[in-house]
């Protein structure tokens, strides 16, 4: 819109409405659609002054967006710009111009501009109209890229399909992961078999890191790396969910493959993907797991637990490494999925053709298991010393799984590694009896209920839903999400002796 294209009737204040005067006012657009008014008029602020019976100072405070006028004194500046007042406090800029100086003006104004720093620029008519487009261009792209950041579950989860993605179309087998891993196998003399504590002191002293156990390490830290100092807290707790070698695996980890500041919640995922395939490719070496697994497939006795009582980690992690290796050592393409016992699948990985539920977005995490599926079945099994296996026909094929149950701080999980029915020949477990259809994702499988139950209790049942608010919140701030970065510099400030 030009400066002339803005062009209200003359009407006298009378005609405006209480309403008008009444609202809550923009007192940055007022004040612009003040300063365009007159001077279309060719007044100085003297001369509106003299017109209003006020000092000139205290229109520049109403012209720029620093004072609200009273109602007396907006009547007397329509009355004297010759338009009502609800041309006077109207939403629409009177000019491009002036949209640019309220766009500006309420930026500085705005928390996200006050955190910077950076000092306030006068938006005066001398401001030459490049600048102000730049001004505004440049806090527009600052706003979008914290937006990004502070991403949505909507986004994370658009983020962590994209990388499962990836991970399937490398047959979740990383090479680079593995050369660097194997650097530091070589560089300490490691080989093979269960990796002790001593050797992983022994990495880090490799890499340059000395290792400091304490007692107030930061909640929402499993662990805190002084990049200034090359130091390495870990908690003197015993009660985690976490191995100690792997959590200190980990956190060498962003320093061996040249980690930066994550950008976005995607960056950061991949990260974290990175430094847990690399810890597990220390604790479990490519060439001594490899051979295991093979001399396993001759002898068709191939199970996840042998490889976790092998190298002692735990079945998690070995499951985990089982789908690094197995499609590109053993030609034996796999699935796994670890679910809690509500039923909600927390992490899944395919490249067998197995069919997850998905959401929108591609999502798996978050979603319900089928019921007939090993992953559901394996907590209905008494016996949960020995793993469970089970035969699931399904409308993508008939797949073998093996499950395994685990608890922890969050509650009870089953882990669970399977593969199509032409390459169960290969595991330990293959003579299970137990066998499931499941018709997912159609809604008759098991997502409504029987219909002699709803022919029974539809309309009669009122259950009081468990609230989770976290599912309406946004992902936890900062470049390292759920982490607090005042607590952890105070942390390195008090340890820095």
């Amino acid at each position: 819109m030009t400066e002339s294209a803005w062009n209200p009737p003359a009407g006298p204040s009378s005609s405006a409405s209480p309403l008008a005067a009444e609202a809550e006012i923009d007192v940055i657009s007022l004040g612009r659609r003040v300063r365009h008014l007159r001077k279309a008029r060719n007044m100085t602020l003297d001369d509106l002054g003299a017109v209003v019976g006020t000092a000139p100072s205290q229109l520049s405070l109403i012209e720029n967006g620093k004072r609200e006028p009273k109602l007396g004194m907006l009547q007397k500046l329509s009355s004297a710009l010759g338009v009502s007042i609800d041309q006077l406090l109207g939403s629409e800029p009177p000019s491009r111009r002036a949209a640019l100086e309220i766009e500006l003006e309420r930026a500085q104004r705005g928390p996200l501009y006050e955190s910077l720093g950076l000092p306030k620029v006068r938006t005066s008519s001398r401001l030459p109209m490049e600048v102000l487009e730049s001004l505004v261009g440049l806090q527009g792209e600052l706003e979008r890229r914290l937006n990004e950041q502070a991403a949505t579950p909507e986004e994370a989860r658009r983020a962590n399909a994209a990388l499962r993605s990836q991970m399937k179309e490398r047959n979740n087998y990383f090479a680079e992961y593995e050369a660097e891993a194997q650097k530091v196998l070589n560089a300490v003399g490691h080989k093979s078999g269960p990796m002790s504590e001593n050797v992983v002191a022994s990495i880090a002293t490799h890499l340059g890191f000395s290792l400091h156990h304490v007692g107030d390490l930061p909640h929402s830290t499993r662990s805190v790396t002084d990049l200034k100092n090359h130091r390495i807290f870990l908690t003197h707790s015993q009660r985690t969910d976490h191995n100690p070698r792997t959590v200190l695996l980990q956190a060498l980890g962003h320093y061996v493959l040249g980690h930066s500041t994550p950008e976005n919640y995607a960056e950061f995922l991949r990260q974290r993907v990175a430094t847990n395939y690399f810890a597990a490719a220390l604790l479990l070496p490519e060439k001594a797991t490899i051979e295991f697994l093979q001399r396993a497939k001759a002898a068709k006795e191939i199970a996840v637990e042998d490889v976790r009582d092998a190298f002692s980690v735990s079945y998690e992690t070995a499951a985990h490494r089982f789908t690094n290796l197995a499609t590109q050592h053993l030609g034996i393409p796999t699935h796994f999925q670890k679910t809690h016992k509500s039923g909600i699948i927390y992490k899944a990985y395919e490249n067998d053709g197995v069919t997850y539920p998905q959401d929108h977005t591609g999502a798996i995490e978050g979603q319900p298991s089928c019921r007939q599926w090993t992953s559901r079945a394996v907590f209905d099994v008494p016996d949960r010393f020995s793993a469970y296996s089970q035969y699931t026909d399904t409308p993508s094929g008939t797949f073998w799984c093996t499950a395994r149950t685990e608890r922890s701080a969050s509650g009870e999980f089953s882990l669970s590694v399977g593969v199509p029915y032409a390459h169960v020949k290969w595991f330990r477990g293959r003579e299970t009896t137990a066998r499931a259809k499941s018709f997912c994702p159609d809604p008759a499988c098991c997502k409504r209920p029987p219909a002699s139950l709803a022919e029974d209790w539809a309309g009669f049942a009122w259950p009081s839903a468990r609230a989770h608010s976290h599912l309406l919140a946004a992902m936890p701030p900062g470049a390292f999400p759920g982490v607090d970065e005042t607590e952890v510099y105070s942390f390195l400030a008090a340890h820095s002796g």
